[in-house]
């Protein structure tokens, strides 16, 4: 695993066996193709991405990839994420090591994070011009 901290989500990459690199190579590709236009960064340690805020995180781990956050309200509109639930983690998904990445399926929560996002943002925008 990574021992110092990355600056880029390359580096970030690149501390990590080959297996795993390759599984962190799929994850970005899904966000990047789900949320082109989306800046690609490293934040608390690990690659970030933001489109009007933040959207969504991924990193690896021993046994699996995380992917955060994943909002409940997303997670019930996704049925199957239930088999990706981090018992005990909320807003998190898990992608086993043994498992195949299911690409489509990350770039859904994309797209719905991306969704979810402008529309919070609308409401806040909303609440701040109305007459007080």
């Amino acid at each position: 695993m990574a021992t110092s901290p990355a600056h880029t989500v390359n580096e970030y990459i690149a501390g990590f066996p080959v297996p795993v690199q390759k599984r962190l190579k799929q994850m970005r590709r899904a966000v990047r193709r789900a949320a082109p236009r989306a800046a690609e960064t490293i934040s608390y340690r690990i690659p970030a991405y933001r489109l009007d805020g933040r959207v969504i995180y991924f990193a690896a781990f021993k046994t699996h990839i995380g992917m955060y956050p994943v909002s409940a309200s997303i997670q019930k509109a996704l049925k199957e994420l239930a088999e990706y639930a981090s018992p005990g983690a909320v807003a998190t998904v898990r992608f086993p090591h043994d498992r195949p990445i299911p690409q489509a399926l990350v770039g859904r929560i994309v797209r719905l994070m991306i969704e979810e996002r402008r529309t919070r943002t609308r409401a806040k925008l909303r609440a701040r011009s109305r007459p007080k």
